[in-house]
């Protein structure tokens, strides 16, 4: 809440706030972030966090009871950029196995038309009538 309506810095762009890892001490937050953007935006978010973070602490401090305030670490959460990897990896193999399947059942047609028009036909002689 903090991040969103108190810091006023342009740098900040759409960042989601994935989980905060606190160490058992409390003397250490770990900040987790992903955003949208290429590795430019990337960079000038991670500037704008890095200003930030003494603001935040004294807001923090100011709200919390603690007899200190934690040191504040933004860290980019790499875990969202490898799921969206690992799902693209799947949708790229049902789409192969979708075409490979294709592939398969036009083959096995061409295969059964050709083996239709292989078979010899009977030939049955007429009977004698004598």
């Amino acid at each position: 809440m903090l991040l969103a309506r108190e810091v006023h810095d342009p740098g900040i762009g759409f960042v989601t706030l994935t989980r905060v890892k606190v160490s058992p001490d409390l003397q250490l937050a770990r900040v987790y972030y992903t955003l949208l953007g290429d590795k430019k935006a990337h960079e000038a978010t991670e500037k704008a966090l890095t200003r930030a973070t003494p603001f935040l602490r004294r807001m923090i401090g100011a709200r919390i009871r603690l007899r200190r305030v934690p040191e504040i670490r933004f860290e980019f959460d790499k875990s969202v950029e490898n799921q969206d990897r690992i799902e693209q990896i799947l949708l790229d193999l049902q789409a192969e196995r979708a075409k490979q399947r294709s592939t398969e059942v036009a083959e096995g047609a061409e295969v059964a038309d050709a083996t239709e028009v292989a078979k010899p036909t009977e030939v049955t002689e007429p009977e004698d009538q004598s």
